[in-house]
């Protein structure tokens, strides 16, 4: 019996296709809405001395949490942004990240930076219950990127601080570029986007997207 070779690496390379966008080899999206970390010094003006903070919900990476505390931002326009969220735990050094949509509202240029990269960003006030806070730098927009386990690294050839292409499928299907690959031992795998980057893309949480190497 003879053998379609030209038929068989067909088939071949149709299933190795259909492996590689499995469902395994997909990425789930995190939604980030505007929010808020706080300095302990900051946190203590705001909320006053030795407030500690309420955890309300955990986040998808350990350790992180949303918490029951809000607070107000307000920029040059004097247009308050009400009902913040601020996550937990406490970093040393308070930021705040909010969409393109927001700096609008505000009148602030925020930076498109990676979280805790705030030298040089921009500056904004922060209004809580016991106080106000006005940062010289810290508002940023956060940029998009994956956090991923060493597994996940291996699994996916990639390693901490790297970049990558993203695909979005869908009826609004959407490519993404310079897409930042943070790897670490106790993250989970999950990409970051702002609220105004996932309504453009038609992405909700839970959503899954593709790597392109």
């Amino acid at each position: 019996m003879e053998i379609d070779v030209a038929a068989v690496t067909r088939a071949v390379m149709a299933a190795l296709e259909a492996q590689n966008t499995s469902s395994d080899d997909k990425v789930p999206v995190g939604i980030s809405n505007r929010h808020i970390h706080l300095s302990r010094a900051d946190c203590d003006v705001l909320f006053g001395a030795g407030y500690e903070l309420t955890p309300m919900k955990d986040l998808s990476q350990p350790g992180q949490y949303a918490c029951k505390e809000t607070l107000t931002i307000v920029g040059p326009s004097l247009r308050p942004i009400e009902n913040v969220r601020v996550l937990g735990p406490l970093r040393s050094a308070s930021q705040v990240e909010i969409s393109r949509t927001d700096s609008f509202t505000l009148k602030v240029k925020p930076p498109v930076r990676e979280s805790g990269k705030i030298s040089g960003s921009s500056p904004i006030t922060i209004i809580g219950p016991k106080g106000v806070v006005t940062l010289k730098e810290g508002c940023i927009i956060a940029n998009r990127h994956i956090h991923m386990s060493v597994e996940d690294g291996i699994k996916f050839g990639v390693t901490d601080n790297s970049y990558v292409t993203v695909d979005a499928e869908g009826e609004r299907r959407t490519r993404f570029y310079d897409v930042q690959v943070r790897v670490h031992e106790q993250f989970r795998l999950e990409m970051h986007l702002d609220t105004d980057d996932a309504n453009a893309a038609g992405l909700s949480n839970g959503s899954k997207v593709t790597i392109i190497k």
